[in-house]
């Protein structure tokens, strides 16, 4: 009798087990339950260019987590001196130095520094700095990411785009990207365009940009200008930041946000452009932005009305366009910040776009 009560609570205990099993299986989200932190790096501003037609580098680095994607922001000062400054780069890099500008494809993983480099034109003033961001990702499942490049010569006319575009492999989700021109010697050179993209027949490839509300983009687009032509080696640099080979992303979305304005185009001056992650897009992991002929996402890119027109910056902010400060961990909202040189700019716009991902990242 002592053996068969034995056997019967043996049995009790494997049946309560068993069923405490299914469940956990059964409800969605409780066994393999996803958490996603993104906080802003960033070491404030370094001084510079200090000279004509030249550049400096500066970095943001991640402490944990993944470069999702990341920005740049100048300080300018007034007057006609602050037509001389200008965005050069924002990309990832592997060391926080060194560059992504050999063979195209994937080059680098699991990248955590980001560059912000800013040039000069034929001008230069004390006020000039330029500060990177860095936007670092922590996820139990895309823990490993890629970075994508592509590059094309030119542009060396005077006005004219250069724009290309880098795709993330199949079966990844695109996280962020960046742009980069090169060299600074040419002071009319810059990117002037930096966004999400699709690389299909409905975007022309690239060419037109992510629209409000699309989702898991696969492309980054970079669009180098030269507003006075000159230069036989200059070249466009485009970077996808994708997720790492292998991963499972069926589940993840990314939200495009996405919005533009007019202006500048009045002779030096500035427009600035914000866009946000709206409630149940998720949180802030990367952005991008353009100074453009405008509608950018329902025609092929175009350049703005000045040889002169660039961005200044690029970054994460508050809703009014203020830049965050190192530590974020709140960030929701992306600015564009564009200006014009010295003479008007007629129909020219600002864009911006922020992407938002969801827990399934």
């Amino acid at each position: 009798m002592a053996e068969m009560t034995l056997r019967r609570r043996t049995m009790g205990s494997a049946v309560v087990l068993g069923l405490s099993a299914l469940l956990a299986v059964s409800v969605p989200g409780t066994a393999h339950a996803n958490t996603v932190g993104v906080t802003v790096k960033t070491p404030g501003a370094t001084s510079g260019p200090g000279s004509a037609f030249a550049e400096i580098s500066t970095h943001a680095d991640c402490s944990s987590g993944l470069a999702a994607g990341g920005g740049v922001n100048q300080a300018i000062g007034t007057g006609s001196a602050s037509n001389g400054n200008h965005v050069m780069g924002s990309e990832p890099s592997s060391d926080g130095s060194t560059e992504y500008t050999g063979t195209t494809g994937v080059v680098g993983t699991d990248v955590t520094h980001w560059l912000g480099i800013g040039g000069s034109g034929g001008a230069t003033d004390a006020a000039y700095s330029t500060t990177p961001y860095a936007t670092c990702l922590t996820s139990n499942l895309v823990n490993h990411t890629q970075v994508v490049m592509n590059k094309a010569s030119g542009p060396t006319a005077a006005s004219t785009v250069n724009l290309v575009v880098a795709t993330c492999p199949a079966n990844t989700i695109l996280l962020g990207g960046g742009a980069r021109t090169t060299p600074a010697s040419i002071g009319s050179l810059k990117p002037i365009a930096s966004f999400p993209t699709f690389n299909d027949a409905a975007h022309d490839y690239g060419r037109k940009a992510a629209a409000d509300g699309a989702t898991n983009p696969n492309s980054w687009a970079s669009v180098g200008w030269n507003g006075g032509g000159g230069g036989t080696s200059n070249v466009t640099y485009a970077y996808a930041i994708c997720s790492g080979s292998g991963i499972n992303v069926s589940g993840a979305t990314v939200k495009v946000r996405y919005s533009e304005v007019s202006g500048p185009t009045s002779a030096t001056t500035g427009q600035t452009a914000t866009v946000g992650c709206g409630a149940g897009d998720g949180k802030l992991i990367s952005g991008g932005a353009a100074v453009s002929g405008g509608s950018v996402t329902t025609t092929d890119f175009t350049g703005p009305g000045s040889g002169g027109d660039h961005l200044n910056g690029s970054f994460p902010s508050t809703s009014g366009g203020s830049p965050v400060s190192d530590g974020t961990t709140t960030a929701a909202y992306w600015t564009a910040f564009s200006h014009t040189g010295g003479a008007s700019s007629p129909s020219t716009y600002t864009d911006v776009w922020a992407l938002c991902a969801d827990d399934g990242i």
